[in-house]
């Protein structure tokens, strides 16, 4: 059964990771991705190692950064200052339905690649511009990075120790959170529009500004503040409006606790042996115990010391009380649940043999996702793209 997308051509334009992700996402969904690559250099990430694949002979392959947001996908390569490679643009738009970019404001008008240029060629085209700030406003010329964006858009205030704890200070989330969350934004993006442009027939022009989408994921801290006029402030582990929500010390590591409700604390409290927390009216309530909680937490903390963290994840778990061990990420990939998942999957690779990737999280009943292409290598699909587009 083919993917739900397989009667969708893709015309990838984007470097590193956002705008890669979205058309990752799109060739999972069985999409034809034309990845169009810089000659002889290709997407930045292709170097950003190590560690860097290697084959069975030794040979250098592409980093893992580029693996990790580029499979499914076909490598063309074009140099979009050139007119041959502008041609080969063109011409490819004419067979495609939708075009991510991300460059920067301006670039590909002066190329003539533009939104009105393509879609004068195509005039339903779906054309999805990913920038950091936006086409439009003060910053709107400026380059942008993940690091930054967390910095800027408020991330970072609530992310790490609070002052006067030690190793306080603001932090960045360890994985390019807002990359990976606008390339999901535009996913979004272009499957609403597609979905517009059935009942419609007319294409769209989709303007995505990484700023706008940390701004927007700010979620509960945003409506905090929005609603209480208190700017939120780092807290650790410690989430601002639930308690106990936090990462306790076991006799031999730690345990993260996830107490949702009342009707969980309680079990909580019984599965320590202090029901008499639960029983004290300062804490009855989620509002006492997030009021109350600098009396709270360091019974909870004593209490949870005195075994080790397995024992306490077998017991929360069977009185129903939601918890975990901090995994590595190989202790994630072991998981049983994750085996039973197949969240690790392999594909052929010319220079790996056998590559393991991580799995699509979408599962579909009626159009199974097929892993059956391995991420590129630079300019792997030139002649045959060439071909279809009458340039070879």
């Amino acid at each position: 059964m083919p993917g739900p997308l397989s009667h969708i051509r893709v015309l990838d334009l984007s470097r590193v990771l956002a705008g890669p992700f979205a058309g990752q996402i799109l060739a999972d969904l069985g999409a034809d991705v034309i990845k169009v690559e810089r000659p002889g250099v290709g997407d930045d990430t292709r170097q950003w190692g190590p560690p860097f694949l290697t084959g069975e002979d030794g040979e250098r392959g592409d980093a893992g950064y580029f693996l990790a947001a580029n499979r499914g996908k076909r490598s063309v390569q074009a140099d979009l200052a050139d007119p041959d490679g502008q041609a080969l643009v063109r011409s490819l738009a004419r067979n495609s339905d939708i075009v991510l970019e991300n460059y920067k404001t301006g670039s590909l008008a002066k190329w003539g690649l533009g939104y009105a240029d393509l879609a004068a060629i195509r005039p339903d085209i779906i054309y999805c511009s990913i920038t950091g700030f936006g086409q439009s406003g003060p910053r709107a010329g400026q380059a942008a990075y993940d690091f930054m964006i967390q910095a800027m858009g408020g991330l970072m205030s609530v992310t790490g120790e609070a002052d006067g704890h030690p190793g306080a200070g603001p932090q960045k989330v360890g994985v390019p959170v807002v990359d990976l969350m606008t390339g999901m934004y535009a996913a979004i993006g272009v499957l609403a529009a597609l979905a517009r442009r059935a009942e419609t027939g007319e294409g769209e022009y989709i303007d995505l500004a990484m700023l706008d989408v940390m701004v927007g994921s700010l979620a509960n801290q945003a409506m905090n503040f929005l609603v209480s006029g208190n700017v939120p402030r780092r807290a650790g582990n410690k989430h601002p409006n639930i308690q106990p929500q936090d990462v306790f010390p076991c006799r031999d590591g730690h345990v993260v606790v996830v107490v949702g409700n009342d009707g969980q604390y309680a079990k909580f409290c019984g599965a320590i042996g202090r029901p008499d927390l639960a029983a004290d009216p300062d804490f009855a309530t989620n509002g006492g115990r997030v009021r109350n909680q600098a009396r709270l937490l360091p019974q909870i903390i004593a209490a949870l010391a005195c075994e080790e963290m397995a024992v306490w994840v077998a017991r929360l778990e069977a009185a129903g009380v939601p918890c975990a061990p901090i995994n590595t990420a190989a202790d994630a990939f072991a998981d049983p649940q994750v085996v039973h998942r197949e969240m690790l999957v392999r594909l052929d690779h010319p220079v790996a043999g056998s590559l393991p990737m991580v799995a699509s999280p979408l599962r579909f009943d009626n159009a199974r996702i097929v892993y059956d292409r391995a991420p590129p290598l630079l300019g792997e699909h030139d002649e045959e793209i060439r071909r279809e587009a009458g340039r070879a």
